[in-house]
């Protein structure tokens, strides 16, 4: 296991499509998905997208018990998703707070489908099917953006609700 370097915001590899994978339970896809852990919590992310490593393999992990950048999310399944295909439940959008390991030390307000279903393939090629909700879609549909080359400020309709998070900090102190 290795903890591998996660590319910023302005890396153009961060910016392509990703390409589906074909072939499951491999030696190198399972060193991929063992990295990609390793380098979420060393980070302590809530998740985590092949392309923010540099793979561009259509590649996801998510899920925690507890997260320090994510005190008050409730705990999220801790899940390998490849190949995802999303699809909202309804039409509710909900917006909220978001964070990315590629753009640290920021913020912003994203709106995001409240319901969501989502289906793929665990790194074995088991099929995973799951409904999921509030902070569970947000993560879902934020680290698939990544698959496709979409970074949450280009999904964000309020620049004003975009900054530093320590600033944020500093005004709720004011």
């Amino acid at each position: 296991m290795t903890v591998r370097k996660i590319l910023k915001m302005g890396h153009s590899r961060l910016l392509r499509e990703s390409e589906p994978v074909r072939e499951f339970n491999t030696p190198e896809l399972d060193e991929l998905v063992s990295d990609m852990f390793e380098t979420m919590q060393a980070a302590q992310g809530a998740g985590l997208a092949a392309p923010q490593i540099g793979v561009l393999k259509r590649v996801v992990i998510f899920g925690y018990d507890e997260n320090n950048r994510y005190p008050e999310a409730p705990p999220v399944p801790e899940t390998v998703l490849i190949n995802p295909v999303i699809r909202p439940l309804t039409d509710e959008i909900d917006e909220g707070w978001e964070g990315c390991l590629s753009i640290p030390g920021m913020r912003g307000v994203v709106p995001r489908w409240a319901r969501i279903h989502y289906e793929g393939f665990d790194q074995f090629g088991k099929r995973i099917s799951r409904d999921a909700e509030g902070f569970h879609a947000r993560v879902v549909q934020h680290e698939c953006d990544h698959l496709d080359g979409i970074l949450y400020p280009m999904r964000m309709l309020d620049l004003d609700m975009f900054g530093f998070s320590d600033a944020f900090d500093e005004d709720d102190e004011a």
